[in-house]
């Protein structure tokens, strides 16, 4: 059984000793762009060198986290600090671009990729997905259950890394488009401004209904690693070092003895907790008590006394690096001593010749006392072996000075940049895209309520779930029928596997697909694939990604301006989203179902209050609800604006019939609608 790791947040050098002082395997960082922290202190390239070398010095691992979302004009940047990474020994890249991962796949193709928990991965067929792709391994979503998280484990072909500890986003990472909606500060894009952590009401509800307690399975790592988890990942790289300290000396804990004592626990409440700590989901007990705010007890808990405490964990550097020395005391010789560690790299030094000795001759002991003042150095004395002959002195001073000379030498060859070949591949984009939007439209329902007035629809998505019955008339009808998989497949992914095979056998064979798990469904089936926005197509390599995976064509992410769709290249179709409510987030605890009567309660779709007495309505589909946005998407009286797209998709949420058959009436004429709608970031972007 392999060891688990423990992976501990640095969002600035000053966090990375604490992180190796109290026993991190791993550490996981940000460069001053394209991390999923940009508000984080982050590294320029000397630092990211600097701290690289001290920690395989000290036998820890660096993850270089490149996880955001690129546009076009960023895509030489991101490769160049890439290049660097690999040029200084980065052990692993943390990614969630598929346009990025497939052109380091290309250039670098021996270094270790780490899929994102953005990537939205929390099925079996996602974990597979990804090593198909030629990625190491998968950081999973954090609301997966310990049945969920073993059921994945048993099958994963590369490894996995689960979150242990730190804040929850209400929304699945990689789902979330609030904070950009709001303000134009992307979650994909590292500038999420939180706005979950605001009021926000539901009937009934704690009055911050998006606000999840901190998770906290730390006491479960002993269960992770029998399981087969390679990762223990505590998430934290905005918290301040002793944050880090108290998390990574708790989970230390946990590993090696089996339990965290009260002084750990007390510690980690006292420096960052909202209202305690949660472990609903792994326990699979979703619902009220997982929420929870920054309260004045919280923010007063983490005092000066308690950093100060923790301050002393991690002062001295750890001693944890076993070295055998080997010294040789001969007579009418120099001295000579050779240092080993546990990876075989090996040191010599030499000192003076010995003198008999006067008074006390120089034993193993003496030796001994002198090689093992290893204070200051990451170097633990683990064994001796010595040959020296009789009566003979070497003053203290020497032995000092051959020891520190050896270890001297051990850090350089420790501290080994160990590069990654990296090749730099021509990329060649096709830009030749048409410049007017053909008159062609694509409807998404969340039912069957479907009308003869969108028969000339191009391509319609219906829900899985739809009876065969209901499937056999729309086609019978006369409508071009695609399958709308939902992103959120917690628990459903066999049931859906499944579906999706006698939905073959009425004849339909084209799935929407907004989840990397769906695309290899379709892959395993021999199903024709249209990309969702769930995919995060952001920049032509991803495009081009797409187009390898088989995709008829594919849906850009709306968080893109009209001016950048534009500019893509790539040579499969490309739509977007041009009218009904957008979805801003995907969350798997719904607030409204903690009153323990499910979904069934719902007969209108509930929703969500901010502050201002705005209402964003709510609409489950699969295991996860969507938090839709107050006003509705509206962009058919743009269609002369739109240069380079092939499709539009009219998005159904919660309107009624006869709200269908207004819209579509305003799509085709292209009026301007005369209530309140939004053009989302189609021409305001995002950071």
């Amino acid at each position: 059984m392999a060891r688990l790791e423990i992976l501990a947040p640095a969002g600035g050098e000053e966090s990375v000793y604490p992180a190796v002082r109290t026993g991190a395997d791993a550490i996981y960082i940000g460069a001053s762009r394209f991390s999923a922290r940009t508000s984080a202190h982050n590294f320029d390239n000397e630092q990211l060198e600097r701290v690289v070398q001290y920690c395989h010095r000290c036998g820890t691992a660096v993850h270089l986290a490149c996880n955001t979302l690129v546009h076009d004009d960023e895509t030489d940047a991101a490769m160049e600090l890439i290049e660097f990474a690999c040029s200084i020994g980065v052990d692993a890249l943390i990614m969630q671009d598929t346009g990025l991962i497939s052109l380091v796949r290309n250039n670098a193709p021996d270094m270790p990729i780490h899929g994102s928990t953005q990537l939205s991965v929390h099925t079996p067929k996602g974990v597979q997905y990804l090593a198909g792709l030629g990625l190491t391994r998968a950081v999973l979503s954090r609301e997966l259950s310990r049945e969920q998280i073993e059921e994945i484990a048993k099958t994963s072909p590369i490894e996995l890394e689960v979150f242990v500890h730190g804040a929850l986003c209400m929304s699945v990472s990689g789902q979330c488009y609030f904070s950009a909606m709001l303000g134009s500060r992307s979650g994909n894009r590292g500038s999420c401004a939180q706005p979950c952590r605001l009021p926000f009401s539901v009937r009934g509800g704690t009055g911050h209904d998006l606000s999840l307690k901190d998770l906290s399975i730390i006491e479960h790592l002993r269960e992770l690693e029998q399981m087969g988890i390679s990762s223990a990942k505590i998430e934290g790289r905005m918290k301040r070092p002793e944050y880090v300290a108290a998390a990574v000396t708790a989970c230390r804990e946990s590993l090696d003895n089996g339990f965290v004592s009260e002084k750990s626990r007390q510690r980690l409440t006292s420096v960052f907790s909202r209202s305690g700590f949660t472990d609903g989901y792994y326990e699979n007990k979703i619902g009220r008590e997982m929420f929870g705010i920054r309260s004045k007890d919280n923010v007063e808990a983490a005092d000066s006394k308690v950093f100060a405490e923790i301050h002393e964990l991690y002062k001295n550097e750890k001693q944890h690096i076993p070295v055998c020395f080997e010294i040789k005391i001969k007579e009418g010789s120099p001295v000579t001593l050779s240092a080993r560690d546990c990876d075989g790299n090996k040191a010599e030094a030499s000192g003076p010749v010995p003198e008999t000795a006067l008074r006390t001759a120089t034993d193993r002991e003496r030796c001994e006392k002198s090689l093992a003042k290893t204070g200051g150095t990451p170097y633990l004395l683990d064994k001796l072996e010595c040959e020296i002959d009789s009566g003979l002195s070497v003053p203290g001073s020497a032995l000092n000075a051959m020891r520190s000379q050896c270890l001297t030498i051990l850090d350089k060859k420790r501290e080994n940049k160990r590069p990654c070949a990296y090749k730099k591949a021509e990329r060649q984009w096709n830009n030749s895209r048409s410049a007017a939007l053909p008159d062609s439209y694509r409807v998404r329902f969340p039912d069957d309520n479907i009308s003869d007035s969108f028969l000339d629809s191009e391509l319609i998505y219906v829900p899985f779930t739809l009876i065969d019955k209901k499937l056999d008339e729309l086609l019978d009808r006369g409508f071009a029928v695609a399958i709308d998989v939902p992103r959120g497949l917690f628990c459903i992914e066999k049931i859906v596997f499944e579906r999706l095979k006698k939905i073959q056998r009425l004849g339909i064979n084209e799935v929407l697909a907004n989840n990397v798990a769906v695309i290899e469904m379709a892959h395993e089936l021999g199903m024709d694939i249209h990309g969702g926005f769930g995919l995060n197509i952001a920049n032509t390599e991803s495009v081009i990604w797409a187009q390898k995976q088989g995709m008829l064509d594919c849906e850009v992410s709306f968080e893109l301006t009209l001016e950048q769709i534009s500019k893509l290249g790539g040579e499969i179709p490309l739509g977007i989203i041009s009218s009904g409510r957008l979805p801003l987030m995907l969350t798997r605890n719904c607030p409204v179902m903690n009153d323990g009567k499910g979904c069934k309660h719902c007969r209108k779709a509930p929703v969500l209050r901010d502050r201002k007495g705005i209402d964003f309505p709510m609409k489950c589909f699969g295991s996860c609800t969507e938090i839709l946005n107050s006003v509705p998407l509206f962009m058919a009286d743009r269609r002369h604006e739109m240069h380079g797209i092939d499709f539009e998709v009219i998005r159904f949420s919660t309107e009624s019939p006869e709200e269908r058959e207004e819209l579509l009436k305003m799509h085709r004429q292209q009026n301007t609608p005369s209530g309140g709608f939004t053009r989302g970031l189609y021409y305001r972007g995002v950071e």
